[in-house]
């Protein structure tokens, strides 16, 4: 088969010069791109308002004629065309055709340019509101945010998918529990959603049903129906389901938990396919670090005799109770041999996820409502959960709080090179809430009412790596870690403030929002104590000319919020977005790089997409992650976790001379700077495909 020009130029890219790469090379690729093929398969119209009707009268739109005039919709494309968008990269223009533009029924043929997608966007979220969508349009043209993969794929389509397409939820302790559980993944599955389990409250096997010992199967047997179930019910064919699911490192199920992905494992028991977390309380670190024994605990036998499940029980008050109650069935492990389990099964397959408990609960500003338990598919989101009780025939259900995920993330470095963080924030703040009061998952109750009463958004950031190599700094240095605490500062700040605007607004709040630490102002105080502001002279630059909010800036917001209160139970969370990064041009969420110059296999196709801004100058500036020191990482991400009320989806990175030791050393470090979870764990010679439910 003849290579296309558009793929030859983009590879002649890796041929040297005296002075580097040949980067100019990728210009070239984008413009033979659209003069070879995307204009030439691009339905043309004479007039916008031709476009728009046909769209329209189509089905392929839903009808904007309900909520703007012809002309109010055309000054917003008008916005957006007359900044001349170009895409810089090949590979920015390549996933934006090959993955979001609208295209006809037979699939052949464009309806969409990038302008038109943003234009519709804009529409679709400002729902009747001209000089909403004008600046959701401004921010969107200027690449300042960018919605989530379903936010961005769908809105303002007819014949669309959701708006958000991540879930979570509580798996209980019996069969219309776990029917439930089941069930929900089946109708998340179906309209493309990724749906993370916790399973910590299933018995474990060997216990008990109706009084009868030996009689349960355990997580295992429930994990297998989970991964046919995601394999069964995919959207429409086009995007495979995808689940993971979550276990205590105390159930008594844990070693074989994390048995299943090894790859030597019996086919019994193996899980291919589902992604699998543990969860991870103080208590087992601190007896992993000390080496002293650990003891599994049979959860059955903890909820008869406490009342209470073993994964919301405090640990570190109960765990001595525990070990001497001769009614809790339990086993004798050695706490640092499971770490170092934990460590070979992440070293053999990229799994399990780690979800520091204790971590996220510390700095949870709603535990007067209830606790995290697990995380998603990313191990970003941590919001409240809490088990349903589902009845059978004739007898009511309780239901109580599933968790959905809306997210969005800014672009680092326009909004600080167009000196609108606050703008951008409070503007990608508007657009989330939108979503969140449009999304309606009632077919899964308890996701439909953590939606309904919480109003959770996530809003994260992109592009930091590709922004510290513009400006010449390297991504290990203290001057970036002054420049994140600086800026999350303040997108939490303005985040804040405007979930305040719209709760004052609108004169209402999350449900719960009096016992929270918002409304005791507990939350600000440490924002209060001590003004934080840029302490190099290079990061001061950065920063000259944007508004730094300081201590009385949050006192006065802290008097605002208890006045009016806050919108969002949750508002920030930093996904892993590697899909929409490529559109922004953007290194992928707040992560170091990888590769200097990606190398990606599409078809029979291999494509190089030299990272953002790449210069022959500031190649030194994007080092690999796997050549950086992983705690200085780690030490990076949480100074960001300081300002981040969710989480941040981290990703360890090994070579293959990394003992599982090595891994277990950067757990408990991890675990000690604060962070609330860690993500995959990578090696150099191996490769795992992207979250693609939460990718944004």
């Amino acid at each position: 088969m003849i290579a296309k020009k558009w793929i030859l130029l983009n590879n002649e890219i890796m041929m040297k010069q005296d002075d580097g790469f040949s980067l100019d090379k990728d210009k070239e690729a984008v413009r033979s791109y659209f003069l070879d093929y995307v204009n030439k398969n691009t339905v043309f119209f004479y007039t916008l308002k031709e476009k728009i009707d046909y769209l329209i009268e189509n089905h392929y739109y839903i009808n904007f004629y309900e909520w703007y005039t012809f002309d109010q919709m055309k000054a917003v494309y008008d916005l957006v065309y007359s900044r001349k968008f170009r895409f810089p990269s090949f590979m920015s223009a390549f996933k934006f055709f090959q993955s979001y533009a609208l295209r006809d029924d037979s699939g052949e043929k464009f309806l969409e340019r990038y302008e038109d997608r943003l234009a519709v966007i804009a529409l679709f979220l400002a729902r009747g509101d001209v000089n909403q969508a004008l600046e959701n349009a401004e921010m969107l043209i200027n690449q300042e945010y960018q919605p989530a993969t379903p936010t961005f794929l769908n809105a303002g389509k007819k014949r669309s998918g959701e708006l958000v397409s991540c879930f979570l939820d509580e798996v209980g302790d019996n069969l219309n529990g776990i029917g439930y559980a089941i069930d929900s993944a089946m109708k998340l599955s179906s309209i493309g959603g990724g749906v993370s389990f916790n399973m910590s409250k299933v018995r474990g096997r060997g216990e008990s049903i109706k009084g009868v010992e030996n009689l349960a199967s355990g997580v295992l047997p429930v994990m297998k129906i989970m991964e046919d179930t995601f394999s069964y019910a995919n959207q429409l064919g086009q995007r495979p389901g995808a689940g993971a699911v979550y276990l205590n490192v105390f159930h008594s199920d844990i070693e074989e938990f994390l048995d299943c992905k090894k790859i030597n494992v019996d086919e019994k028991v193996r899980i291919k396919t589902l992604s699998i977390g543990v969860v991870i309380p103080d208590k087992f670190m601190e007896l992993a670090e000390k080496d002293e024994p650990c003891y599994l605990f049979y959860p059955h036998t903890v909820k008869l005799e406490y009342g209470q499940y073993l994964d919301e029980l405090d640990m570190d008050g109960m765990y001595e109770e525990l070990i001497t109650n001769p009614k809790i069935r339990k086993k004798k492990v050695n706490a640092r041999h499971l770490l170092v389990k934990i460590a070979q099964t992440q070293k053999e397959s990229g799994y399990p996820y780690l979800f520091f408990k204790n971590n996220a609960n510390r700095q949870h500003a709603l535990n007067g409502i209830g606790n995290v338990k697990f995380s998603n598919l990313c191990t970003e989101i941590m919001q409240v959960s809490d088990v349903s009780d589902i009845g059978s025939y004739g007898q009511e259900d309780t239901i109580r709080y599933g968790i959905s995920c809306n997210l969005g993330s800014l672009n680092i470095v326009t909004v600080m090179e167009n000196k609108r963080i606050k703008e951008a924030v409070k503007t990608a703040m508007t657009t989330l809430t939108v979503v969140s009061d449009n999304t309606n998952i009632s077919m899964v109750p308890s996701i439909r009412k953590a939606n309904e009463e919480l109003h959770s958004v996530g809003l994260g950031a992109m592009n930091l790596h590709g922004f510290l190599a513009k400006n010449f700094m390297m991504y290990e240095s203290e001057e970036a870690l002054d420049f994140c605490n600086v800026f999350f500062m303040m997108v939490n700040f303005y985040s804040l403030e405007r979930s305040m605007e719209i709760a004052r607004d609108r004169k209402t709040t999350f449900k719960g929002f009096e016992h929270s630490a918002y409304a005791s102002g507990e939350y600000f105080e440490k924002y209060i104590r001590e003004d934080i502001y840029p302490q190099s002279e290079t990061v001061k630059q950065l920063f000259e000319g944007i508004e730094i909010p300081g201590k009385e800036a949050w006192a006065q917001l802290k008097q605002q919020v208890a006045e009016h209160g806050i919108y969002h139970a949750y508002r920030m969370a930093i996904a892993p977005n590697q899909s929409t990064s490529y559109i922004m041009n953007s290194t992928a969420s707040v992560m170091p790089v990888v590769d200097v110059i990606e190398v990606r296999e599409y078809g029979d196709s291999t494509t190089y997409y030299p990272m953002p801004y790449l210069t022959n100058d500031n190649y030194f500036f994007y080092k690999s992650a796997y050549d950086m020191d992983q705690k200085k990482i780690l030490r990076l991400i949480s100074v960001i976790q300081r300002h981040v009320d969710q989480g941040i989806s981290t990703i360890l990175h090994t070579n293959s001379r990394d003992t599982t030791r090595d891994l277990s050393v950067y757990y408990i470090y991890a675990h000690k700077m604060g962070l609330k979870s860690l993500y995959y764990t990578r090696t150099r010679k191996a490769s795992i495909d992207e979250c693609v439910s939460c990718a944004v």
